[in-house]
């Protein structure tokens, strides 16, 4: 056990960044690194707080409030009696940004698979031509994307794109790479709304992403746009168990 402490403890000093950011900021940063890396393992007991005072050179209460905004963010666990553990990853996505989801799970250490089970080119009708601004009977293109983590389907990705601004979008091979990255190639995004709900997912649905038909879900409605024009109309839908949303405010 000691022995395991002093490797956890080694050069977490050297990962404290040099910049004018808060002590405690930085403590959380250099275990934050030691997590992504994979130095830090799942499951793993954390150096006390005590010893990280040592280690570190800083106050208790600074360690203290890092490891105690690290676990509200999900990178840790404490278990009372036991200590502070390093938590099981969880996919989770910013609130307020959007982000290439193969991005996201690469920044966990695992691998992105992803399945193309609809690509077709229609005219729009009345609800998708009020999602994306368009008249009815627009060319749109409609996908449907099953995201995997590692093996686990994590993500169904249904879009609606304007097609005039993304002509070849059904020309794509969004196996290999995502449709976030071609459309922010032909449409770069300038601006995006997201509306979050919990629902329950259809039989199709639990099928896709192996879940009971009793599973919660979190839904996320979201529109993009590029200038003046919305690009594509999305909804997200992720098992409840394996996803989570997080969201930082500044004071």
């Amino acid at each position: 056990m000691i022995e395991q402490t002093e490797s956890m403890l080694a050069n977490l000093l050297n990962d404290l960044p040099h910049t004018s950011l808060p002590i405690y900021a930085k403590v959380k940063h250099a275990i934050t690194h030691k997590i992504s890396t994979g130095e830090w393992q799942e499951d793993q007991r954390v150096p006390s707080e005590t010893e990280l005072v040592k280690a570190l050179g800083v106050s208790r209460m600074t360690v203290n409030r890092a490891l105690r905004e690290l676990t509200a963010e999900g990178l840790l666990t404490r278990q009372q009696g036991l200590g502070t553990f390093v938590a099981k990853k969880k996919a989770h996505s910013a609130l307020f940004e959007v982000h290439n989801i193969a991005d996201e799970i690469a920044a966990r250490g695992h691998e992105h698979k992803a399945a193309l089970l609809v690509i077709e080119s229609g005219q729009a009708s009345v609800e998708e031509a009020m999602m994306l601004g368009v008249r009815t009977h627009h060319t749109i293109f409609r996908s449907v994307v099953l995201h995997f983590e590692n093996t686990l389907p994590i993500q169904i990705e249904e879009r609606v794109v304007n097609a005039t601004l993304a002509p070849e979008y059904d020309q794509q091979d969004f196996t290999q790479y995502t449709s976030y990255e071609y459309l922010m190639q032909v449409a770069p995004m300038t601006e995006g709304e997201h509306l979050v709900e919990a629902v329950l997912p259809s039989d199709i649905e639990c099928e896709r992403l192996r879940i009971d038909a009793n599973e919660p879900c979190l839904q996320i409605k979201r529109r993009t746009w590029s200038g003046d024009d919305i690009v594509t109309a999305t909804r997200l839908l992720h098992p409840g168990s394996r996803f989570q949303l997080f969201g930082h405010f500044g004071r």
